[in-house]
């Protein structure tokens, strides 16, 4: 276990200068298995920044405040690696940044390898380079692979006739009426859709429904 005060290993942690940050990609994901993991390592709460919103988009409120507080020889704790980032090489960058720009420390929770505290020498860095960029592209071909599945799963069921989206609305009674006559020509479409009151290019759209049934 790594210890947020004190020594441990030689490494020698000062708990004002620890940090946490956690991402949750929807409002409706729960955040507590991070929040647990911070609340173990005595991170302070005032020190632990979360996002609740998407990865697809790098304009995260409470990381852009922790970038501009952290400081050189600070420790920043994540729980995963894909935290950091979308993609792989957003997750590589950021990286850059915070170690290379901000001069901080990173501990990946889920990956004790990933602790730039340890093996600060050539060899050292060199390890933890490899496993991250390992790591970065694992991390970024599970989520292509997510949308994949999700989208062969949508496929399979709309073969099965399952419908998405809402349910359309039902059509006005005088709706038959109205768009016999407008397929022979006695009114116009416009004429049409004003009797079922729906717009025009519904009433286009709910007629070329009918004629494809009619055709069956």
């Amino acid at each position: 276990m790594i210890y947020p005060t004190g020594q441990k290993g030689g490494i020698i942690i000062n708990s004002n200068n620890t940090y946490g940050y956690i991402r949750v990609s929807t409002r409706e994901q729960n955040e507590d298995r991070q929040l647990i993991a911070m609340r173990e390592l005595a991170v302070s709460k005032e020190n632990i920044f979360m996002d609740k919103q998407s990865g697809k988009d790098f304009e995260r409120p409470q990381y852009k405040r922790l970038i501009k507080k952290l400081k050189p020889d600070d420790v920043l704790y994540i729980k995963s690696i894909d935290r950091l980032g979308r993609n792989y090489v957003e997750i590589l960058e950021q990286w850059r940044v915070l170690t290379k720009e901000k001069h901080i420390d990173i501990v990946v929770l889920d990956m004790p390898l990933l602790d730039t505290r340890r093996g600060k020498d050539l060899l050292g860095t060199f390890l933890s380079d490899i496993v991250l960029q390992v790591l970065s592209f694992v991390a970024e071909n599970e989520r292509t692979n997510i949308r994949q599945r999700q989208a062969e799963g949508i496929a399979a069921a709309k073969a099965r006739g399952v419908r998405f989206g809402r349910p359309p609305k039902p059509l006005p009674e005088n709706f038959q009426n109205a768009y016999q006559r407008w397929k022979r020509g006695a009114i116009t479409g416009t004429a049409a859709a004003k009797e079922c009151g729906m717009p025009l290019a519904t009433f286009r759209y709910r007629a070329e429904i009918c004629r494809k049934a009619e055709n069956l």
